[in-house]
């Protein structure tokens, strides 16, 4: 049961819930909001209709209205979410701490409330959240990396990870992962209406608000091949599901790096559809 209820006294019967219903499953009954017991299963749980109510009328899944965050006057400026976005860096120097346990937490929290594909929500965060595992796990790939190179197993065009093992080596420079502290991978099952861009999305989030609290990040795609292609059991030592793509690794920790300003890229790229 969706416990969809409405509060009669401040219902103001806009109808707002019903037109912005995806699935188009609540009525107005006798002016009120329902939706019919036959109907429940279509719902795709995606609150719409919980955000859209101008006076806090409407509860669904126990949520109290009260509770949410409104949005007029919570938002960012525009031009604060743009030096956000234009300030974004790949962080690739990080210290030699741990990020506090809540701080990781609220990070996935909000990642958690990225968009998925059909509202599916089953993006799975998988996370080294102290540096010590982090330690063990470069370890871990170094070696399996080591033997690829030994039996000449590394496809041609990843030979180049032979001199990623050889600078770990030898110097101890950490070309995989960066030196990073922690590591996030973002996986959905297969099955799912888009695994791949759901997972990207979530990391997206993540690695913005990550920005905002002084945490930094870097796309780890060295990390990412590793893994999912040339160390494959690894996956399943990380507790990743069989059934799930692997969407993205991402690194990240404290930066050792400040930046002081945003770059410019230059206007998007555009091709404008004009025929239609």
């Amino acid at each position: 049961m969706l416990s969809f209820i409405i509060n009669e006294q401040k219902c103001t019967r806009c109808g707002l819930c019903a037109k912005d219903c995806p699935v188009k499953i609540i009525k107005l009954n006798g002016d009120l909001p329902t939706i019919d017991d036959d109907k429940q299963a279509l719902c795709l749980k995606c609150q719409h209709c919980l955000a859209i109510c101008p006076t806090a009328a409407l509860s669904i899944f126990g949520i109290n209205p009260d509770h949410c965050q409104t949005l007029q006057g919570h938002l960012p400026d525009p031009a604060q979410l743009e030096t956000l976005i234009r300030g974004r860096r790949s962080v690739r120097h990080y210290r030699d701490e741990n990020v506090e346990t809540q701080t990781i937490q609220q990070l996935l929290n909000v990642a958690g409330q990225a968009a998925t594909g059909v509202n599916s929500r089953q993006v799975l965060f998988t996370v080294v959240d102290n540096k010590e595992t982090m330690a063990r796990l470069r370890d871990k790939v170094m070696d399996g990396l080591d033997q690829l190179v030994k039996t000449d197993a590394l496809p041609d065009n990843r030979k180049f990870f032979e001199k990623f093992v050889l600078l770990w080596q030898e110097k101890k420079i950490d070309t995989l992962f960066r030196g990073a502290p922690h590591l996030i991978i973002a996986s959905a099952p297969r099955k799912c209406p888009t695994p791949k861009a759901d997972s990207l999305i979530a990391l997206t989030t993540f690695e913005l608000y990550a920005q905002n609290v002084g945490i930094g990040t870097v796309w780890d795609g060295f990390a990412q091949w590793s893994i999912n292609d040339l160390l494959p059991e690894l996956k399943q030592e990380l507790r990743i599901p069989e059934n799930h793509v692997m969407g993205y690794a991402m690194a990240f920790g404290y930066p050792a790096v400040t930046y002081q300003r945003t770059v410019e890229h230059g206007e998007a790229n555009v091709s404008r559809v004009d025929w239609m």
